[in-house]
């Protein structure tokens, strides 16, 4: 809940000196003088501020009595924003650390933390509007006024029915809209008048105090479902958890089997933390992929408040989830990458599902940081438990549960006795196949349908077609702004670019030669387009960015599979994010070869982990599932190891290939990259950072420079500079020194550059 300090604090001491952090690239704080005569500014608190010519949002970081500019030259805030800290000291000091672990302004770190209305200066504090009477608006009341505007005299006489002038109590303006349409243009008249005026006060928690049910209950959810009873390695995975749960940081693994359960570890987890009147927050990759682990917790929850925090919602709904979580309201808090921020009283577990999953990575502007590391560092802070879950975990994850830093949990059955999944491979080498689709896995579609089975069908490409060529010259269609080719959208008839979204028309003919041109590959239009002819009168759904917005499009789609309306699910990645499909018996996969020779380091990992989630959609119900992976390479090592010893035998052989070269997890990585309008404005920046590096200590490699694969994108050409280095802190010292040098280089103007560390992806 929010501080009850007293607001009557000590006045502040005229010498003390104000450290601001504001939201601009500079990579320092901001002195100020804090307004006489009011209550001591505390640390975490916004603050107004005058900063230039304008006035900015900004966030107290620390206390100090001087400066090292004089003290006439300080400016004082114009006004605290809230009367307690956005941030408390805990929070504070977990956003401090991260700006210096991702070598970050603190200011726009801070910023980052923030709702957009927060940042622009909204209230966090949750309120309520009234209006009430004035001294002035009684007694026109009582004279009979206003007698020729009936409208406001009804409101005069509402409003007369609550307490009176000077009260902090009121009419509340939901009650007016429910009792008196259109009443606010009567409000503005009265309010002009003096008659009425109108008061804000604080929202009073609607369920602050809310307990989830006892972790020993036998009861079901809201629906009236009975609680599954947990299998002995769920309950072997509760107890050892329980048995460290309390007053002490502990950070475990729980790696379960796709259907293996683990979402019913976390309630049961999320029950004891709730039950001891603490907070939970639980952190998912995509919230608009996981709507069923939302519903599961609000169902199991029902009589605890509840927050959700992502991108799709509106900056006030964003906002007011915001407050719920600040407040204690909403003791239960969920949410994707930058839920790791919100300021949740009394947390006492974070769980971390999906924790292999790349979104948690901020790839792409701005703070670059990782949530789920720094939910471990939110946990170490707190001293609380940690709980990471993945049937696929990253390969980082457990290289540390073999050191001894997480405590590793299997759960290696999948629960309510389902079987694994049978896996095939298909050599293309030796089938038909027509339009993307072998024969055998026709024949495999034809025969799950057939049973009364549900059909995924995952490839990972958008569109109809990734290329569109000419069949005589050769010519493929390029995007201008990129060195990329243009996906074909047949039935838009549409060219599109998915690196910077230029977009325009399909030809019919080459515009080189003039002879016919050809789609070449599939994308999941195209697969679509071919099962419906394959299996006419069968119901099709799509999943993937372009059917896919918004929230409500994604569960009404959801809602077709699940309700077994569609037969056959076609999609992307998106179908992998813990959807639980009971009914699809068969999984196939298309273009299964597309990662296997990417020169990213960690392509393999990332295609194993598809493959095993992809996987995992099928059999999860009574029926057996079965699934087909249509590849040319059936021999790749990767292949192999995936079919003869799962997942686990993967990542044993990636982590001694990973060992072996001297990458993560057995080294640090950081990567500074640029890009200019041109090549040569970008590459001669990244040369003057090496060289303003000088001789790198031992330990430390900079690579490079060198540009990134898809060196032009959206008219902008990038490149990179890779630092490796054996050891965390040698990475960190180096940067320290490094980084104020390469701020200052004329090159640095010329260019957009930012520091990635730990960088997912090598572009």
């Amino acid at each position: 809940m929010l501080s009850t300090r007293s607001v009557e604090k000590s006045s502040t001491p005229e010498s003390l000196i104000l450290e601001v952090a504001l939201d601009t690239p500079l990579r320092q704080v901001f002195d100020y003088l804090p307004v006489l005569g009011e209550p001591q500014p505390e640390p975490g608190m916004r603050v107004l501020v005058p900063f230039g010519r304008r006035q900015m949002v900004g966030v107290i970081v620390s206390l100090k009595d001087r400066s090292e500019r004089e003290t006439a030259q300080l400016k004082h805030v114009l006004r605290a924003i809230d009367p307690v800290p956005t941030f408390d000291p805990p929070l504070l000091k977990l956003l401090r650390w991260a700006a210096d672990y991702y070598h970050h302004p603190l200011g726009e770190a801070l910023a980052a933390a923030l709702p957009k209305l927060a940042r622009e200066g909204a209230t966090l504090q949750a309120s309520i509007e009234s209006w009430q009477l004035t001294a002035l608006g009684e007694t026109a009341l009582a004279a009979g006024e206003p007698r020729r505007a009936p409208r406001q005299r009804a409101l005069l006489e509402a409003l007369a029915q609550h307490p009176g002038a000077g009260s902090s109590m009121g009419m509340e303006a939901a009650r007016l809209d429910d009792n008196l349409p259109g009443w606010r243009e009567a409000a503005r008249a009265l309010r002009t008048r003096g008659w009425i005026e109108r008061l804000d006060g604080p929202r009073a928690p609607d369920g602050a105090h809310a307990t989830a049910p006892s972790a020993d209950a036998d009861g079901g959810d809201a629906a009236g479902r009975p609680r599954p009873t947990p299998t002995p390695a769920q309950q072997a995975a509760l107890e050892a958890i329980r048995a460290h749960h309390r007053g002490e940081y502990r950070a475990w693994l729980l790696h379960g089997v796709t259907g293996s359960g683990k979402t019913e570890v976390y309630l049961r987890l999320a029950e004891d933390a709730l039950t001891a009147g603490r907070s939970v927050l639980v952190l998912v990759p995509e919230i608009g992929l996981t709507p069923q682990l939302v519903g599961r917790f609000a169902a199991r929850f029902a009589g605890t408040s509840l927050a959700v925090l992502h991108s799709g919602l509106t900056d006030g709904a964003r906002l007011a989830a915001w407050r719920r979580a600040q407040s204690g309201e909403a003791r239960l808090v969920i949410g994707t990458r930058s839920a790791i921020f919100a300021p949740v009283p009394a947390l006492g577990l974070i769980l971390v599902d999906e924790e292999h999953d790349a979104s948690f990575k901020q790839q792409e502007g701005g703070f670059r940081y990782s949530a789920r590391d720094l939910a471990l560092a939110r946990a170490h802070g707190l001293g609380i438990p940690v709980v990471l879950g993945s049937a696929t975990p990253s390969l980082e994850t457990l290289h540390n549960a073999a050191t001894g830093r997480m405590t590793r949990l299997s759960l290696p059955e999948r629960a309510a006795d389902a079987r694994p999944p049978r896996l095939r491979l298909i050599d293309l080498r030796e089938e038909r196949v027509h339009a993307g689709l072998a024969t055998t896995s026709v024949t495999a579609i034809e025969r799950h349908l057939a049973a009364d089975g549900q059909v995924l069908v995952y490839i990972n490409r958008r569109g109809y077609a990734p290329t569109l060529a000419c069949t005589a010259c050769g010519w493929v269609a390029p995007c201008s702004a990129c060195d990329a080719r243009m996906t074909v959208y047949r039935n838009a008839s549409r060219l599109r670019c998915h690196h910077c979204g230029a977009d325009r028309e399909l030809p019919r003919q080459c515009p080189t030669c003039g002879y016919a041109v050809k789609t070449v590959g599939q994308g999941t239009e195209r697969i679509e387009e071919t099962l419906a002819e394959t299996f006419p009168g069968v119901s099709i759904a799509r999943l993937d960015r372009d059917v896919v917005r918004r929230s409500d499009q994604l569960e009404a789609v959801l809602a077709r599979v699940a309700g077994g309306e569609a037969r056959i699910l076609v999609g992307t990645q998106m179908v992998t994010k813990g959807h639980d499909f009971p009914a699809v018996t068969l999984a196939v996969v298309l273009n299964a070869d597309q990662g296997l020779f990417n020169t990213d380091f960690r392509a393999a990992e990332r295609l194993a982990q598809t493959l095993v989630q992809v996987a995992g959609r099928a059999g999860r119900g009574a029926q057996p599932g079965e699934v087909l992976i249509q590849t040319e390479h059936p021999e790749h090592p990767l292949l192999c190891s995936l079919l003869a010893g799962g997942y686990e035998a993967f990542a044993e052989a990636a982590l001694a290939e990973r060992r072996d070269a001297a990458w993560p997890p057995f080294a640090r990585l950081a990567a500074l990259r640029a890009s200019a309008p041109a090549a040569e404005t970008t590459l001669a920046f990244l040369d003057a950072a090496r060289r303003a590096a000088g001789r790198p200590p031992q330990g430390l490699r900079l690579l490079g420079p060198a540009p990134a694969a898809l060196a032009r994108r959206a008219d902008r050409h990038h490149a990179q500079l890779l630092l490796d280095a054996t050891e965390r802190t040698l990475l960190h010292r180096f940067l320290d020194g490094w980084l104020p040098q390469v701020e200052a280089l004329p090159e640095a103007r010329r260019v957009r550059w930012a520091l990635d560390v730990d960088p997912l992806e090598l572009f």
